[in-house]
């Protein structure tokens, strides 16, 4: 694990000040078009999905969708996006959830999910952990079982993994990377 951790890390960019002034922006852009690279975090993150038996991945908008597509297709199970409001059509369930400052609204189709479904969530970076805590709501509304929440990196300073603990309810989460 420590070769591909060294890999990974290698490949990501740090972008100071952005969005704003004071923020270390972790850019993923250089890992993706890196295809040894990319490969390996799919492989890795299809690895755990097969280990915790997920037969759905959820890929949270927006680069959760890149990095949840191919591991869906590496695992051989199916791929779910879940959407900002507003953006699916047809019949869809909601979570609302607070953020910093406001709250913010995520979607699934409501047919996408049912209750034989166990569902690892996928992402690109763990901040504050308010946007996975809803997708898991929204899974197990959904009827589906959680198998898990797998991430390319964790922020831990932002304290994501405390807050999504009591949402996972014994699930595993996985970082492959903690900054």
């Amino acid at each position: 694990m420590t070769d591909i951790k060294e890999l990974l890390l290698s490949r990501i960019r740090d972008v100071a000040d952005y969005p704003e002034p004071g923020v270390m922006f972790k850019d993923i852009t250089p890992l993706l078009a890196d295809p040894a690279a990319f490969t390996a975090l799919t492989d890795t993150l299809a690895e755990l999905a097969v280990e915790h038996g997920a037969t759905k991945i959820v890929g949270l908008e927006a680069r959760g969708f890149i990095l949840g597509a191919p591991v869906a297709v590496r695992a051989g199970v199916g791929f779910v996006p879940v959407r900002k409001a507003g953006k699916l059509p047809g019949a869809t369930l909601s979570q609302a959830y607070d953020l910093e400052y406001g709250s913010a609204e995520i979607e699934v189709h409501a047919e996408d999910l049912t209750a034989a479904d166990r569902v690892m969530v996928v992402d690109d970076v763990l901040a504050t952990g308010g946007t996975a805590e809803a997708s898991l709501r929204l899974i197990r509304r959904a009827g589906a079982q959680v198998a898990g929440v797998s991430v390319l990196m964790e922020l831990g300073f932002l304290g994501g993994r405390a807050r999504l603990a009591p949402a996972l309810d014994g699930a595993p989460l996985k970082a492959l990377l903690e900054v």
